[in-house]
């Protein structure tokens, strides 16, 4: 059975965290995505820094920028993914913008992708209607091409996410850009009930979620929880990871809970 899809069991609420490859260093991102793993998490993200991650806010264009002065590439992100892929069974992900992807060459790159232990791949600027290309080479490689929809997306936009993405649909809880905020979108219910409407697939929300109460909130909707900028804030913060580690469990132990 596809790694992605084998998490999705009923009842079950799906972790998901994000880190991006090379923030603070690459050591620091072997070590967290081993402590998330520890941790419960179900999917880790690995994000490919890029110089105008346009869907990002402060925290993680800060870590990208991070992590590209110290000489991060794709190639290296690849390195870093088999190294993971031998140390942990989590499912791993690549979170990236289409041109990192293009430049390399997107049949090269989800070869390689799936040669390093890689499951799906993430690509925020990339829409279904231009997606038949990389999605054909994700599909001859065995890779899930997850799309977003976010709460402006029009009945259209959903019925072709529907059809075409595979894993799971990620749900944009709000529109702007990824950060930790006080407050979800009052609307988020009925937009995750829009989208059930059309899709069969899982679906996991994320940007925003930094708190165990918006966690449970989306576990009672939704089919899984992503969790990115906080977890960068609290690597920065505490190298030892504890804090890290404790927040996941915690996330986990809300996700677990009736």
């Amino acid at each position: 059975m596809n790694q992605i899809k084998a998490i999705f069991k009923p009842g079950h609420k799906a972790l998901i965290a994000y880190l991006t490859v090379g923030y603070p260093t690459v050591e620091a991102t072997v070590k967290a995505a081993a402590t998330l793993a520890e941790s419960g998490v179900d999917i880790i993200e690995l994000g490919i820094p890029f110089s105008d991650p346009l869907a990002d806010g402060a925290t993680i264009q800060q870590a990208s920028y991070q992590a590209l002065k110290q000489g991060i590439t794709p190639q290296a992100c690849l390195e870093v993914a088999g190294r993971l892929h031998q140390k942990i069974a989590t499912p791993l992900v690549f979170m990236s913008y289409y041109n990192p992807i293009l430049s390399f060459g997107l049949e090269a790159f989800c070869q390689a992708s799936a040669e390093a232990g890689i499951s799906g791949l993430i690509i925020p600027d990339l829409p279904p209607e231009e997606g038949s290309e990389l999605e054909a080479s994700t599909q001859r490689h065995q890779l899930d091409l997850i799309y977003l929809l976010a709460p402006t997306s029009t009945e259209e936009r959903i019925s072709l996410v529907a059809t075409r993405s595979r894993g799971f649909i990620y749900l944009v809880s709000l529109t702007g850009v990824t950060g930790s905020r006080q407050n979800l979108s009052a609307d988020l219910e009925d937009f995750v009930k829009r989208i059930r409407k059309q899709a069969t697939q899982p679906l996991c929300v994320g940007f925003g979620i930094s708190r165990r109460e918006q966690a449970k909130r989306v576990a009672m909707i939704a089919d899984g929880v992503i969790v990115g900028s906080h977890l960068l804030q609290l690597i920065e913060g505490d190298t030892s990871l504890a804090s890290l580690k404790s927040f996941t469990l915690s996330l986990r132990q809300v996700l677990d809970s009736p």
